[in-house]
């Protein structure tokens, strides 16, 4: 049985600009944990008592300790059929745009291009004084502990947009561009509880873009969205990518 209308397949051929807009539950289908609700702490802190600035200034280490923990989870999870069928459709000629809030770095090691991580990268430090940027580490796993900036010996941080802090502004002007541009939006995994990931789809689809949501639960967003898929990206999208092209050959 067919997942779309022959209507809604065309639809998506002939789109110039596609946008996916992506959240946690496509990662989590990969193994990495959400950090949110039941089973969300590491040793006795929850997320929304270390992703803040105020624990990094009164307990540096200890947000590290999280972090690198964090770090090693996601560098041994592997990106799913989610992932890999978002990187292929960017082989196809149109133009197809993916704005995270995952900052786990699985859609670049899936091939996605046309990337904008707008919460970071888990993968990245930034010096708390000349903000310098860094990796951590050739293969994503850097000592663990405190770190430091080789240039101005600062206490590096980890690239991620806390709790109670500012998107970068320039990130944010070209996603809201982008959003603007869509003619297809897919929401993929988000819960819509964050309000500019929702905003953005929002925008999206008040431009015209036809909207198409993948999450096994409802969200705020269901409502506003033209078509709904209930169940895992990872065996969702792989089957509307084969509806509108063909067999998808997932590298």
């Amino acid at each position: 049985m067919s997942l779309l209308s022959p209507e809604v397949i065309q639809r998506i051929r002939s789109a110039k600009n596609i946008l996916f807009l992506t959240g946690a539950g496509i990662s989590s289908e990969s193994g990495i944990p959400t950090f949110r609700g039941e089973g969300g702490y590491w040793k006795t802190y929850k997320a929304e008592e270390l992703a803040t600035p105020e624990a990094f200034a009164s307990h540096p280490e200890v947000v590290w300790d999280w972090y690198d923990w964090r770090r090693k989870i996601c560098f041994e999870a592997k990106p799913n059929d989610g992932h890999l069928t978002i990187a292929n459709w960017q082989s196809i000629p149109q133009t197809v745009k993916v704005i995270t809030q995952n900052v786990d770095g699985l859609h670049p090691r899936a091939g996605s291009q046309n990337l904008l991580e707008i919460h970071g990268n888990i993968f990245r430090a930034r010096c708390t004084t000349c903000r310098e940027k860094f990796l951590l580490g050739e293969d994503g796993i850097s000592e663990p502990g405190l770190k430091y900036c080789p240039n101005c010996e600062s206490l590096l941080r980890p690239d991620i947009v806390w709790f109670g802090e500012s998107y970068d502004s320039k990130l944010l002007t070209k996603a809201w561009e982008q959003s603007k541009e869509a003619h297809v939006v897919f929401v993929v995994g988000t819960s819509a509880n964050v309000s500019v990931p929702a905003n953005l789809a929002l925008t999206a689809i008040r431009n015209g873009a036809l909207g198409i949501e993948i999450n096994p639960e409802t969200t705020a967003l269901t409502s506003s969205i033209q078509l709904h898929f209930a169940g895992k990206s990872g065996e969702i999208l792989p089957e509307i990518f084969k509806e509108v092209f063909g067999d998808v050959n997932l590298k």
